[in-house]
């Protein structure tokens, strides 16, 4: 007998989804199964949230769409805090989910699940017809990839299982619908206008977003710089994506150093290609208070996020705009992009204040510059979230070695983050950088490290605390005893789920230990003790600490 669940298996195996990510239950175990023996590789994660966060790196970094597939009920309320932030980050995913059954007058897991996905900003697709539910697959495929966003859909386990009594024939896969649509150029008229303003610019920063990363205009950006004699920035996620330029600045924001607060709070004129011009990326408009910005963008803004973010706008691909404004405006002689600029970039840290460092436990930003200098180039690194990623922002990576994925500002994230990554980039050494905080969230998923045998070196900053929060509770004069856990070894749980760990209590350790990783890449934890009294320069500069 060929089951529903058999032909929406091929359905799914045909959009090419490379891996899924699951935890099974009544309402999905079926169709996963199949699905796995239609050729699908599957990773089988220990919580629903997990599942979706790690198909958010996994999309990211091929730049498909991602896949995940969790059971009815409790199986989808779990995933409230990863879709939000999938939907903030324009991550295309397809999350298949159970419902209960349809024949049932009562089942203890049934909810109405749609209201909770529609609240997080992502589409929900009830698929309850048989004959239609390998269109309605194919088709939450298009919709996530045009709309780049997640698509929920529901299917009812008991409809799964009937004998299928469809078209024998499955429906042609989303990436045959999508419109063979080719970038988009800049209008003639609006170029003539917006060339002036830039020509008579007196200091330029040219930044680079997420839109110039898809758009490929790393080079035309690169070539852009140095035709105006403008620095150059990225935005947070795209950061790495001008690694090969000695005037870059870095990231532009909340994270940016010192000398790009300097330099960016003396700009005139700020080019943005292919940026959103989210409220972090200009400190909420303290980093740029002088300056204009261009948007240069297929979608351009004058407001995001509740401030004016734009005064001028070029609706174009970012690679062609850059190419266009090239073009369009004179060449300048070579002064703000000379021989001074890049010493002081090269040489000055992002963060220059001091702190007491009491014996035993590290600065972690001397850990970040241990690790910097001993992780070899061509590994993938991943970027967790809270306090610790200030720190690990800074290292010097290009943009396709480092994945950062913040926009929903939670933590616990990095390490189903690092499964997608090394689903995506199989063979390849993947080196997570997490707080002990968030990685604490869930430590369960060291244990799937192991099962599946990937290759992740996960560094921990262990402050034994909740870092943003105790540096803003004292900053406020209260009590920080909510926040503080000590600091649990972290090395000792590894060891408890089968991965290696190592308590790192000497930097000079490190080398060593990085290649004992490189020659069994096992999964593996350093767990560095840091001190809690080093305060990030974005806590710092929110509450007033001196």
């Amino acid at each position: 007998m060929i089951h529903t669940y058999d032909i929406l298996a091929r359905t799914i195996a045909q959009e090419n989804p490379g891996t899924c990510f699951a935890l099974l239950g009544d309402a999905n175990m079926a169709l996963a199964t199949r699905l796995a023996e239609e050729g699908c590789g599957f990773i089988y994660v220990r919580h629903e949230h997990c599942a979706v966060a790690a198909a958010m790196a996994h999309a990211r970094k091929t730049g498909g769409v991602g896949l995940a597939t969790v059971t009815c009920g409790p199986g989808v309320t779990q995933l409230m805090t990863a879709l939000p932030a999938a939907v903030r980050a324009h991550l295309p995913l397809v999350v298949l989910a159970g419902e209960a059954p349809l024949k049932a007058g009562w089942y203890n897991q049934a909810i109405d699940q749609a209201p909770f996905v529609t609240a997080c900003g992502a589409a929900y697709v009830a698929a309850h017809w048989p004959a239609r539910m390998p269109v309605v697959i194919r088709d939450a495929f298009a919709q996530a990839r045009r709309e780049r966003r997640p698509v929920v859909v529901g299917l009812p386990f008991d409809l799964q299982e009937l004998p299928w009594e469809g078209p024998g024939d499955l429906p042609a896969p989303s990436a045959s619908l999508i419109p063979a649509a080719g970038p988009i150029p800049p209008n003639p008229d609006d170029l003539a206008r917006i060339a002036p303003a830039v020509a008579n610019a007196e200091r330029i920063i040219v930044m680079a977003g997420m839109g110039a990363v898809e758009a490929g205009a790393g080079e035309a950006i690169h070539a852009l710089a140095r035709h105006l004699d403008a620095p150059t920035a990225t935005t947070l996620p795209a950061r790495g994506l001008l690694h090969g330029d000695p005037c870059c600045l870095g990231v532009a924001g909340g994270f940016s150093p010192a000398i790009a607060r300097e330099v960016m709070g003396e700009a005139d004129l700020i080019i943005a290609l292919g940026c959103s011009l989210a409220r972090h990326n200009a400190d909420a408009g303290k980093l740029w208070p002088r300056a204009r910005v261009l948007q240069v963008d297929v979608d351009p803004v004058s407001q995001s996020q509740g401030r004016l973010a734009a005064d001028l706008h070029l609706r174009a691909d970012a690679r062609l705009g850059a190419e266009a404004l090239m073009a369009a405006v004179p060449p300048r002689q070579r002064r703000r992009r000379g021989g001074d600029l890049a010493r002081r970039i090269a040489s000055e840290p992002a963060d220059s204040a001091r702190f007491d460092i009491a014996p035993g436990q590290h600065d972690p930003r001397d850990v970040v510059a241990a690790l910097d200098s001993a992780l070899p180039q061509g590994w993938q690194m991943v970027n967790s979230s809270g306090h610790c990623s200030y720190f690990f922002a800074q290292m010097n990576r290009p943009y396709d070695e480092f994945l950062t994925i913040r926009e929903f500002g939670a933590i616990g994230n990095g390490t189903s983050f690092a499964m997608g990554v090394a689903a995506a980039c199989k063979e390849v050494p993947v080196v997570l950088f997490d707080g002990d905080g968030s990685l604490l969230m869930h430590v369960q998923e060291l244990e799937t490290y192991v099962r599946h045998r990937l290759p992740i070196l996960t560094v921990v900053l262990n402050d034994g605390a909740y870092g943003s929060e105790i540096h803003k509770l004292r900053a406020d004069g209260l009590s920080d005893a909510g926040a503080v856990f000590g600091q649990t070894d972290l090395a000792a749980i590894a060891r408890g789920f089968g991965a290696a760990g190592t308590r790192v209590t000497d930097l000079a350790d490190l080398p060593g230990l990085v290649k004992a990783f490189a020659a069994d890449p096992r999964p593996t934890v350093l767990d560095f003790p840091v001190s809690d009294q080093v305060v990030s320069p974005v806590i710092r500069r929110s509450h007033g600490i001196k």
